[in-house]
């Protein structure tokens, strides 16, 4: 394995799109070569005019454009056709976290052993935020959820840190736009019986003033994807 195209939606992040870049161009990647596929989804807040003018080549960065905002889902979708590393990892561009633990998530692919690795917020041994008490409860139903439906252990289904072997990745045809795309992906995966791998990662999480998104009308998107796509690809 030679590259790892790490894959970054972004919707309105002004203020840390830039560090974003530059953390995780800087991150250590186990000696993998590192190509940024950044797509902004419709971003009204400046962030658009900032990526127009930004130099792709500092970064190694590929950077694509959606008209009008779409979803985190749709984002990924865009970025899915154009990434060309054996290993893809999602990063969102809100700096909750963080892409020094980037050799972490990679090792258990890198030694074999693994096709697939999320990075728990909820399994404990990193430094971690505190939560909204219901962003919690929702975290663990949807989690308990998944496991039910697929027969299986995870402990955060709901991470924005997921590393796929390419192929693994690129079997899956995303079809959510927003958020649902965390249950979507990983009930596409889990049924392909791969080998799924977790290990505890640290978690920034940013409050509703500080720009946080999601918000509880998205829990029942992910319960229909988790539900919908159990019985349908």
């Amino acid at each position: 394995m030679k590259k790892l195209s790490i894959l970054i939606p972004v919707y309105n992040e002004l203020n840390t799109l830039i560090p974003v870049l530059e953390t995780v161009s800087q991150a250590d990647s186990c000696g993998l070569e590192k190509e940024l596929i950044v797509v902004d989804d419709g971003s009204t807040d400046g962030t658009r005019a900032i990526m127009e003018t930004l130099d792709g080549a500092k970064y190694n960065a590929k950077i694509y454009f959606h008209e009008h905002n779409q979803g985190k889902g749709a984002a990924l979708r865009t970025a899915q056709g154009y990434a060309t590393g054996e290993i893809v990892l999602i990063q969102d561009a809100d700096l909750e976290y963080s892409p020094k633990e980037y050799p972490e998530l990679l090792r258990p692919i890198l030694d074999g052993k693994a096709d697939v690795v999320y990075g728990s917020r909820l399994s404990g041994g990193k430094v971690t935020r505190a939560f909204h008490f219901y962003h919690y409860l929702g975290n663990k139903f949807l989690t308990l959820l998944t496991n039910v439906l697929y027969n299986c252990t995870i402990t955060d289904m709901e991470t924005c840190y997921k590393v796929f072997k390419a192929d693994v990745f690129k079997k899956v045809q995303i079809k959510s736009n927003r958020f649902d795309f965390e249950p979507e992906i990983t009930a596409k995966i889990l049924k392909q019986k791969v080998r799924i791998y977790e290990l505890p990662i640290s978690y920034f999480g940013r409050d509703y003033s500080e720009g946080k998104k999601i918000t509880w009308l998205d829990g029942f998107g992910a319960i229909w994807a988790l539900v919908r796509f159990r019985f349908t690809d």
